[in-house]
């Protein structure tokens, strides 16, 4: 470019160019500034705060530990204390089921005495009715077994009547039945019947068996007929 000067002289004028800045918005180079500032320089005071309300929490939960075990030994001395009266009660109700244990006891002894007792009478009876019955069958079967007796002392026991009165016998022994009365017996009222005396004899020293008419029998301790016999008395 060339530049006219006064006179009529043209001096060249090296023309120049300047770029422009480029055009930012004034609002957003605000924001940034802002924020930079925010980030790289932290006010002091924040930090402090911070600080401070982490010691405060710390000290809070502290505080909150020291109370729990306060409270825990609290709670300790109460369960160790106990009232008098508390103890004077526990051992009334001790006493007092000592007592009852003590009543139910006797009762339960008495209940058990009672029927071991029970027990024993019904079984008593319970055989005594099995002897009544085999009383009552066997009873009319003695004058068989009688007759089966005198057949035997006359030898006239033999074949097919021997096996009878055999298994007769057998069949009534089974039941219970007991023949006795031999002769040299001691003579005993209860369960032989005298029905003559013969004298003395000097080989006895008290009233003995001298012949038997009839054996005895017995069911038992029970007598189901006396054994009819002749006795001898000691010189």
């Amino acid at each position: 470019m060339t530049k006219r000067r006064p006179g009529g002289a043209e001096e060249a004028v090296e023309e120049t160019t300047t770029e422009a800045p480029p055009e930012t918005d004034p609002e957003t180079e605000a924001g940034e500034e802002s924020t930079e500032d925010s980030e790289v320089d932290a006010p002091e005071g924040d930090a402090s705060e911070s600080d401070d309300a982490a010691e405060t929490g710390s000290d809070e939960d502290g505080s909150a530990e020291a109370a729990e075990d306060k409270a825990d030994e609290a709670d300790d001395e109460d369960d160790v204390i106990v009232d008098d009266s508390e103890v004077d009660f526990m051992g009334d109700a001790a006493d007092e089921v000592d007592k009852r244990v003590a009543e139910l006891t006797t009762d339960l002894q008495r209940l058990q005495a009672e029927y071991v007792n029970y027990k024993r009478r019904v079984d008593r009876d319970r055989e005594l009715v099995s002897q009544n019955a085999t009383y009552k069958v066997l009873t009319p079967i003695v004058e068989v077994l009688d007759t089966i007796d005198r057949a035997r002392e006359h030898g006239e026991v033999d074949g097919g009547f021997k096996a009878v009165a055999d298994q007769l016998e057998k069949i009534v022994t089974n039941l219970g039945l007991k023949k006795f009365g031999e002769p040299g017996d001691v003579f005993d009222p209860n369960r032989h019947e005298a029905l003559s005396h013969m004298g003395t004899d000097p080989e006895v020293e008290e009233t003995s068996v001298k012949l038997v008419a009839k054996a005895g029998y017995m069911i038992g301790d029970r007598v189901v007929r006396a054994a009819q016999v002749l006795v001898v008395d000691p010189e």
